[in-house]
């Protein structure tokens, strides 16, 4: 019950939602693209956020963090995604699987499983609605 939904969810924010999105960018080959924003009427101060983030052939994302009130649940959409988080180990993240990071993860590893194919992920995030930046770069 739980898959259809989500994918009932992710198809609705790529189709409905576009309009209004903006373009953020980091990393090789990765665009970012704010897809969605809602505040949550039954839990105030919180927002839900959707956030496309898409890898050509070989792209990626820099090492980041997002806010400590972000709750981020991510669907891969089409390809293959490599994702690391705080100290794990690197999964690999197939179309119509999904991860969870919670607040003060840290995101290591973030890109493209293929070097010659695309890959899109959903990064659906419960945030403070004043939030407005949503990941910010891990200083090395």
């Amino acid at each position: 019950m739980i898959r259809p939904c989500l994918a009932a969810f992710a198809a609705f924010f790529l189709i409905t939602s576009t309009s209004g999105a903006h373009d953020t960018s980091g990393g090789s080959a990765s665009k970012v693209t704010l897809v969605y924003q809602h505040e949550l009427p039954n839990v105030p101060g919180k927002s839900m956020k959707g956030v496309l983030v898409e890898y050509g052939p070989g792209g990626f994302s820099d090492a980041h963090t997002h806010p400590d009130s972000a709750f981020i649940y991510a669907t891969v959409l089409e390809g293959s995604v490599l994702s690391q988080v705080n100290d794990g180990p690197v999964e690999e993240y197939k179309a119509g699987e999904s991860f969870s990071e919670y607040p003060g993860d840290q995101h290591g590893v973030s890109k493209n499983g293929s070097d010659t194919k695309p890959a899109k992920l959903l990064a659906v995030f419960v945030v403070d609605t004043t939030q407005t930046e949503l990941t910010y770069p891990i200083k090395k």
